[in-house]
């Protein structure tokens, strides 16, 4: 690998760079970084997790003058959690070259955003909704872009933005380098790199199996009702670092994450009804570890990069295989080993199987350890604790009141007593009743239909076919109301109204994501 040196990149981005704790380029930064100092336009294929934001950031950074008092730079993103993260990831690359970026997207208040361009930022980064708000408000003029980013372009197109993009980067000069980043190339996305890039270079680094290799992955099958004990067991067994927990609907993250607290787990959830204020604070708590379990719904989930989740239970199968590899690729990054273990009712197994040929890689059966295993679990883990910090010596502030303990009490009362305060043995017992979800099944489909990747039932990607339609019926990421089909929530998206509050007519002018086959998610999308 190549180091940021040999990029020929000015001091002030290399000190940045190093002050970051880089040394070396990842394989998506050794091969496009040349491609975008050059100024050519460029394709990359690439996984989150990857370092692909500084592979683009970091040319931008390079390019833009911190003289210019304009627009130079646009970055769009299918979400405001990537966008933010985007933002702060060229904050830190930029600290030292002086360069002013900023964050466009649904949910915050637009008026901030004016003010806060009234200060002349040199790159923008947005989600398309909020951002041909103010393009049609003139509070954000293209005029002078001569760089754009689509950063996760399948994610973008396959939440319905292509008309967003393409009105937005009509409007851009066509003299421009444009830089486009995609998890996968479906046909769509090769047309929309026709359309708007010139002579791109492709670059890729997209692993041959789908599924990250340092991640173990397992199911247990359990029913509906036992999910949450047999969270709470795995939890105990092996007392993970940072864990995040997959629900499928809204009101499951709401009531799981309650329900960990009553048991006196350090968790809290992350959904789209949560209000801006509210996400960041959840996520500034689960970066610094101030709570150690995240339980989310798909769509929040994504774009988050954590580093140090150790573990990703998905408390509920997810609806199609695409999703499966984004929740679990929350883990397992960086080069460290992952865990994930994913609840499958009876009734869910074939869509387990489905969900391994999907992916190519067979899922081994782990049997749920019984209540003795996890206390034993629980136990070793804490001692393995103790005897690292006796190890490692840091312990030398509490010397004073433990030489006054054993003054007067039994050295293995005190010890065992110590273990169990660790371990939450003095902890009752609390009843907890969630509502229980309906199970996913596998669609039956005519073999024609599953060739050409026809849109059937409302549309989904079936990656089986011509790899354009998700598989499922159009249901998209197992029941989040934030749907990803052609509307934007303005929760999440920018000033749309959500679907929801839509008055409904009948059947007959619903959307197919609406009715037929998504009744496996009980229909009740009033609850989601």
């Amino acid at each position: 690998m190549k180091t940021f040196s040999e990029f020929g990149l000015e001091q002030k981005v290399l000190r940045a760079i190093t002050e970051m704790g880089f040394e070396e380029s990842t394989p998506i930064q050794e091969k496009a970084i040349p491609i975008a100092l050059a100024g050519q336009d460029l394709i990359g294929q690439a996984q989150t997790g990857t370092g692909k934001t500084a592979a683009f950031a970091i040319p931008l950074i390079q390019h833009i003058e911190t003289t210019e008092e304009r627009i130079m730079a646009l970055i769009m993103t299918p979400t405001r959690e990537l966008a933010i993260q985007v933002a702060e990831e060229i904050g830190k690359l930029a600290r030292f070259k002086g360069i002013r970026s900023l964050p466009i997207y649904g949910g915050q208040d637009i008026g901030r955003q004016i003010r806060a361009l009234k200060k002349r930022p040199q790159v923008i980064i947005g989600t398309p909704g909020r951002l041909l708000d103010h393009i049609n408000r003139k509070t954000i003029r293209l005029d002078d872009v001569r760089y754009v980013v689509l950063d996760e372009a399948d994610e973008m197109l396959d939440m319905g933005f292509l008309e967003d993009i393409q009105s937005i980067l009509s409007q851009v000069p066509e003299e421009r380098q444009t830089m486009l980043f995609s998890a996968t190339m479906p046909p769509n996305i090769q047309k929309l790199a026709q359309r708007f890039l010139k002579n791109p270079e492709h670059v890729s680094v997209v692993p041959k199996q789908v599924s990250a290799p340092l991640i173990s992955q397992e199911y247990i099958e359990v029913h509906e009702k036992s999910k949450f004990d047999a969270l709470c067991r795995l939890l105990d067994m092996e007392s993970p670092d940072l864990a995040i927990v997959f629900g499928r609907t809204k009101r499951r993250v709401d009531e799981l994450a309650e329900a960990l607290q009553k048991r006196g787990y350090s968790a809290d959830g992350l959904h789209g009804d949560l209000s801006q204020n509210m996400r960041d604070t959840v996520m500034r708590k689960f970066r610094d570890g101030s709570i150690d379990v995240l339980v989310a719904t798909d769509v929040a989930a994504r774009g988050l990069d954590v580093s140090g989740v150790t573990h990703v239970v998905n408390f509920d199968l997810p609806q199609d295989p695409e999703s499966y590899v984004h929740r679990i690729g929350r883990t397992g990054r960086a080069g460290k080993e992952g865990t994930a273990w994913t609840f499958v009712t009876p009734r869910e197994l074939d869509h387990l199987h489905f969900i391994e040929k999907v992916t190519r890689h067979k899922i081994p059966k782990r049997t749920l350890p019984t209540i003795a295993e996890a206390i034993e679990g629980k136990q070793k883990v804490v001692a393995e604790r103790i005897l690292e910090l006796v190890h490692n010596e840091e312990y030398n502030e509490f010397k004073a009141i433990s030489i006054q303990l054993l003054e007067n009490h039994d050295s293995v009362n005190l010890l065992a007593a110590a273990i169990k305060l660790l371990t939450g043995g003095e902890k009752k017992e609390v009843s907890v009743e969630l509502t229980p979800e309906e199970p996913i099944r596998v669609k039956k489909r005519k073999p024609d239909i599953r060739s050409s990747g026809r849109r059937v039932g409302g549309g989904g990607r079936d990656y089986r076919g011509g790899g354009e339609r998700r598989y499922g019926g159009g249901n998209r990421q197992g029941g989040d109301s934030e749907r990803r089909y052609g509307r934007r929530d303005d929760n999440r998206y920018g000033d749309r109204p959500s679907y929801n509050n839509r008055p409904r007519t009948g059947g007959g002018n619903q959307r197919s994501t609406r009715t037929g086959d998504n009744n496996n998610n009980n229909g009740d999308y009033a609850n989601l």
